[in-house]
């Protein structure tokens, strides 16, 4: 990481690090003051939005009913694939907060970043001890991806909007292999609700 001087702050993120069993001490180590913030969504649909976008980089691979169940009858879940696995955020979360007081820690719901971007922003400036500059008027709802998005900055040359890999259509998936997922989930939702106090309203 760069030097931070006095009145700065450094930011960095990489997705994989919330899951990566290392990352915890690593970053503690580097700096037990450094502030933590996790950007989640429904676990059912953050599988489905992983599987896209490996499906669209490898159209040959087997089905997300195939990928997400040891057994689809008896609803026995393969927590070995990483799609499925990540959404567990309450064994990820039990794993940091061995390094971090949950103070340390601010989660943003995903679907709220979409609904309401600048009141999740708000948040995210408010952990972080800066002034709320950005707010409502910098948003817009972009239609064809279905995510808001940046104004154009003054002098700027086009809005900024999440790259091509955001916003595409999910795949059909069965509502039975839908539920049978939900019902996976919801023991490990509710846990990281009672860890977090934040009901994401998933279930």
């Amino acid at each position: 990481m760069p030097r931070t001087l006095e009145g700065q702050i450094t930011m960095e993120k990489t997705p994989s690090y919330f899951v990566t069993k290392e990352a915890p001490r690593r970053i503690y180590n580097m700096s037990r003051d450094t502030k933590l913030i996790v950007v989640v969504r429904n676990p059912v649909t953050r599988a489905i939005s992983d599987y896209t976008q490996t499906l669209s980089k490898n159209p040959t691979i087997p089905s997300f009913q195939a990928l997400a169940f040891k057994n689809l009858s008896t609803g026995l879940v393969d927590t070995t694939w990483s799609a499925v696995r990540i959404g567990i955020y309450a064994k990820h979360l039990d794993n940091w907060l061995q390094y971090f007081p949950l103070s340390k820690f601010l989660f943003v719901s995903g679907e709220r970043l979409v609904s309401d971007p600048a009141g999740e922003m708000g948040r995210v400036q408010d952990f972080l001890g800066l002034r709320r500059v950005v707010k409502d008027q910098h948003f817009y709802f972009n239609e064809t991806k279905g995510f808001p998005c940046l104004k154009k900055p003054e002098g700027g040359s086009r809005p900024r909007c999440l790259g091509k890999s955001k916003g595409r259509p999910h795949p059909q998936i069965d509502g039975q292999v839908v539920r049978r997922l939900r019902d996976f989930y919801r023991p490990f939702n509710l846990k990281f609700y009672q860890m977090t106090g934040q009901d994401f309203g998933w279930d």
